[in-house]
């Protein structure tokens, strides 16, 4: 169907409505938490009034309602189902966070493209994904949801999620709406609190918070969410700003905007709403064209209307991009699920063999003294020991869709598939929290009579996601002392960490041997880590977030700016007197089963006008004796600008596969886009200047050089 005739069936549907019809299309109610139809939903879907439901979902119940509103209301029109497919639906693939430590958006493509497949078998059409929030506070349990602290990788990951779950139509078959959130600066929450108030400036708004959802836009999403947090004094559900005059005048985009959970209500407990009537004016007057949960338009448009507060042009706006969505979608002539197909998908053999395959590329290599990994399948005995080793549950990790935990695989149970013929030995040790050290004998008993152990510990799931904020980034409970216990034996051993943020890991990074960050990796994540462990796939993954020494280095981005005293170049600097300024580990570094080395980096003038582009190549060669990847990341240094810049700012990066010996020639273009800023008049700009480029495998290291920009 054109846009002309969806537009013509739009506004011959508009004119037939009532306001109350009208306002129903603006409301999305939840079934109940383990997915079922609640009946007053029912009632709602037959007398036209219930726009969206969320929390509704399997073909069966989803076709239930659906049914009621397509045959028994007056104006047939069908309710879109929506559901927070986060990374997977009942497949689920690794935490964001760790599918950004890919640094390949194809995982992230192919991934949310099999969710989008699933969760439609299912009757979900609308998907509360991507979150493309920049995080640069690991303290903040939502860093687990999006792609870490840097913009620009943040921005390859969110197109790349966009693309997978719309594809180029998401009227496709097996494909969903995206709904890039929380608009905007969430994730700059005060004190890694969440829902806090964000004091962001509008410069840092466009440089480092805005880029990721002008991709997702780009890309072609759907629909936006708001974000709950107040920025600049102004809650963004109720903020014009954002929602009007940069969304909508600005990047012209067409889709529907979305509360979060109750947040027009919460309007009230900001502050710049006295009641229910006033939430409701501020959000359909910002920009809101949906309310989740809360029924605030439902109760008060109608009276807002006759008092003249909201115009009824706003109201027929956001019902239009409502129903525009729903006939893009195919809503109208295919509106129910089908069982049959719902059953075939659903954690087919394929689904299963690529979460497998691709949690394989979110593994980070942090630490491996003396070739520790890959471990030897001739292993007589392993002993595999620690809270999460054998835990179902956390392995999916937060919102995990409607993965089942009983389908995941545990790295227990993928260590026994792994090598049949060997001895496994399994001792929990500690829970992941308490103080309780009862099990340490057990597991230092099996660590001892084991030729090798494996350490699993880290968070459990409920510790990350939203409203799990920690003040602290330590390994919680007893689980430090686990692996001191385990490493006072002497014998041969190796960290897992499974988590949705960095950890302050000091210890075990100057102490233990190996050290294997494998996120919360989803239903074949014991499958995956057992390959990893085992030398089947090499862990090329490189960190997406800054991991710092201690939470007292909090926020410790790469992309800072260098203050008047820089530390290295003063003696009295802007760090503190009590521990090393640097990270622990940098964003960007990752280790690997073999060795790559970087040469001859080329730029292809030294000079460029501030118009032009400059091209970056580097040669990368697989110096070892394995096949392996290497991720290799382009970062440039503005030296002098009208507004201080970033000591280094990641532009380009792109991940290959190398046998032994290979070597590979990796071009990178930087043009305006890449080489702009904003000025100190707010303009989008490039100024004459000094460039430095640093080439490397890591934000701290790499090939350098320089060139200029001319006039």
């Amino acid at each position: 169907m054109s846009g002309r005739e969806i537009e013509n069936k739009v506004s011959h549907l508009l004119a037939r409505m009532t306001l109350a019809e009208k306002l129903g299309q603006l409301q999305q109610l939840d079934g109940t938490w383990d997915g079922d139809v609640r009946p007053e939903q029912i009632k709602l879907a037959r007398e036209g009034l219930l726009g969206s439901a969320i929390y509704v979902y399997d073909a069966r119940r989803t076709t239930e309602l659906q049914r009621v509103a397509m045959t028994e209301s007056k104006l047939k029109i069908p309710i879109l189902f929506a559901f927070d497919v986060v990374h997977g639906y009942r497949t689920i693939f690794p935490v964001p966070l760790g599918e950004a430590a890919s640094w390949d958006p194809a995982v992230v493509e192919q991934a949310d493209s099999i969710a989008a497949s699933e969760a439609s078998a299912a009757g979900i059409r609308w998907t509360f994904a991507p979150m493309v929030d920049i995080a640069r506070d690991p303290r903040w349990g939502r860093i687990v949801e999006g792609s870490g602290e840097d913009p620009f990788l943040g921005a390859g990951m969110a197109s790349a999620a966009v693309r997978g779950f719309q594809g180029t139509n998401y009227g496709s078959p097996g494909k969903i709406i995206a709904c890039p959130k929380h608009w905007v600066a969430y994730g700059a929450a005060e004190g890694g609190r969440d829902y806090n108030t964000a004091e962001v400036s509008e410069r840092t708004l466009r440089e480092i918070y805005f880029p990721p959802f002008k991709a997702a836009i780009d890309a072609g999403a759907g629909s936006i969410m708001s974000a709950f947090n107040d920025l600049d004094g102004v809650p963004c559900t109720a903020n014009s700003f954002l929602l009007t005059d940069v969304l909508r005048d600005e990047w012209h985009f067409h889709g529907i905007v979305i509360s979060d959970w109750n947040a027009v209500n919460e309007l009230i407990a900001h502050g710049v709403a006295a009641n229910g009537k006033d939430a409701a004016a501020e959000a359909l007057t910002a920009g809101v064209g949906m309310e989740m949960f809360s029924r605030l338009y439902n109760q008060y448009g109608e009276q807002l209307v006759a008092q003249g507060r909201i115009p009824v042009a706003t109201i027929d706006r956001a019902v239009r991009r409502v129903l525009e969505a729903k006939y893009k979608l195919g809503l109208f002539e295919h509106p129910y699920a089908d069982e049959a197909l719902e059953n075939a998908e659903l954690l087919s053999p394929a689904n299963l063999a690529a979460a497998r395959e691709l949690a394989a590329r979110t593994f980070v290599l942090l630490k491996n003294d003396h070739d520790t990994l890959p471990l030897s399948r001739n292993l007589k005995s392993v002993a595999v020991i620690g809270p999460l080793a054998d835990d179902t549950q956390s392995l999916l990790g937060p919102w995990s869709g409607d993965g089942h935990k009983e389908d995941a695989v545990t790295l227990l149970a993928g260590i026994h598939a792994k090598i049949p013929q060997a001895k496994i030995v399994y001792a929990k040790g500690c829970d992941v929290t308490g103080d309780s050290r009862t099990g340490f004998e057990e597991a230092i008993k099996a660590a001892t009579e084991s030729d090798f152990t494996i350490l699993v510990v880290g968070e459990s799931a409920d510790m990350s996601g939203e409203a799990a904020s920690r003040s602290s980034l330590d390994l919680p409970g007893q689980q430090l002392a686990l692996i001191q216990a385990i490493h006072a034996i002497g014998k041969p051993y190796a960290v897992v960490l499974m988590n949705g943020r960095p950890l302050s890991i000091d210890w075990a990074a100057t102490n233990s041997p190996a050290i294997l960050e494998t996120w919360f990796s989803g239903t074949e994540g014991g499958n995956a880590v057992a390959d990893t462990l085992f030398g089947d796939t090499d862990p090329g993954g490189k960190l997406p977030v800054t991991f710092p020494r201690s939470v007292g280095q909090v926020p410790d981005y790469y992309n800072h700016k260098s203050t008047g005293r820089p530390p290295g170049v003063t003696k009295d600097y802007s760090g503190y007197s009590d521990i090393l300024w640097t990270p622990l580990y940098p964003f960007g570094y990752g280790l690997s089963y073999t060795q790559f080395k970087l040469s001859n980096l080329q730029l292809s003038a030294a000079r460029i006008h501030r118009d032009g582009t400059i091209t970056v190549g580097v040669e990368v060669e697989n110096t070892g004796d394995r096949a392996g990847d290497e991720v290799v990341q382009l970062y440039i240094h503005d030296l002098v600008a009208s507004v201080t810049r970033p000591v280094e700012a990641l532009k380009g990066f792109k991940r290959v596969s190398l046998q032994p010996g290979e070597n590979r020639h990796v071009e990178f273009t930087l043009g305006p886009k890449e080489l702009g800023f904003y000025n100190r008049a707010m303009r989008f700009v490039v100024e004459p200047g000094t460039f430095n480029v640093m080439v490397g495998d890591n934000s701290h290291d790499g090939l350098k050089s320089s060139f200029e920009v001319v006039p």
